[in-house]
């Protein structure tokens, strides 16, 4: 043993009765070692307590064990989101549970966007895991050109193909949330929509309007931009009020916009759900139901969402051929009492 007592790579070959380049191989997972010899070298390493040094490792490997969570997001909209916060626990729970260490990057401008290539490119994570979904952000096209393996949160703003994504099916969401309103008797349903550079924003756009259509409904006039955020839901809702009096739904495209919806129908003097519903997307599950009255939402699991990108980018980092294409994770409606 060396002299500050752990065992080392020779101990463990010698202890399984093995070469030492055996044990290497058996420890790095490699392919061209007998199933015997890896279970009696992986034995010896538990019953040791060898744990292998990450630095010389990584030399031979070429792996940091690390990997970046990138969001192309201003810094306040992250931190002041649920979703956002909901994916970086899940991030740093997967990527834990495989072993891996998470890099929390915020691509908070375009100028941190060279800052952001140098950082991946200079070996310092193995892959990346990205949220980059307004349409411009040149980050996207930046890292078609880096060495390392991308996975996206739902789609990339340039809306290029070629990219590994996992996404959620938001048109089908928003025609749940007006199916359910048009069943309960609504017939005036306005939206409130997140900005509408953002992929998700304009699926539920979309999905919204051709559901409302479905119904034999009209749109016109029926949507109002926010982004996001409780302030814009507020004000978005004040001004389809102003437009559309007899204004008897509202579904909003996050739960913080249902909020604000909720805020601007009481200032008015509208009773929530009795003459105006609401519906929000997110389901976030500390704020949907402590909402007055709790929310009815559209629910998506963001930590599914990371489950299966970092599934992909495993897989692309053992170098199996993974089609490049976006896995659409299923929504569904939760039911409280705000519609």
């Amino acid at each position: 043993m060396p002299i500050d007592g752990r065992p080392t790579l020779e101990d463990v070959a010698a202890y399984a009765g093995v070469s030492r380049s055996t044990a290497s191989r058996a420890l790095n997972d490699d392919a061209y070692v007998s199933v015997r010899a890896r279970e009696k070298v992986l034995g010896a390493a538990r019953e040791l307590g060898y744990s292998p040094n990450q630095a010389a490792r990584s030399l031979v490997t070429r792996r940091t064990g690390a990997v970046a969570v990138v969001l192309s997001e201003p810094e306040a909209n992250v931190l002041d989101d649920p979703y956002f916060a909901s994916v970086m626990h899940g991030a740093f729970r997967e990527l834990s549970s495989v072993g891996a260490q998470m890099l929390l990057m915020f691509v908070d401008t375009r100028d941190d966007v060279p800052r952001t290539i140098k950082f991946l490119e200079g070996g310092h994570a193995d892959g990346a895991l990205v949220f980059a979904p307004h349409k411009g952000d040149p980050l996207p096209t930046a890292l078609r050109l880096a060495r390392i393996p991308v996975v996206y949160g739902g789609r990339p703003g340039n809306g290029k193909r070629g990219t590994h994504a996992v996404d959620f099916d938001n048109k089908a969401g928003a025609r749940l949330a007006v199916e359910h309103l048009f069943a309960s008797g609504r017939r005036r349903i306005g939206t409130v929509t997140g900005m509408l550079d953002h992929p998700a924003a304009a699926d539920r756009l979309e999905g919204w309007r051709s559901a409302l259509l479905a119904s034999g409904l009209d749109p016109l006039d029926m949507a109002e931009a926010g982004d996001f955020t409780m302030a814009s839901g507020e004000t978005a809702t004040a001004k389809l009020l102003a437009r559309c009096p007899d204004l008897d739904a509202v579904f909003a495209a996050s739960d913080l916009m249902a909020a604000g919806a909720m805020k601007a129908l009481r200032a008015s003097g509208r009773r929530v759900p009795d003459d105006v519903a609401v519906i929000g997307f997110d389901d976030h599950p500390t704020l949907a139901p402590a909402m007055e009255p709790p929310l009815t939402s559209i629910h998506q699991d963001p930590r599914e969402q990371i489950r299966q990108m970092v599934r992909k980018l495993i897989a692309l980092l053992n170098g199996e051929d993974v089609r490049p294409e976006a896995t659409i994770l299923p929504v569904t409606l939760v039911v409280r009492d705000s519609a």
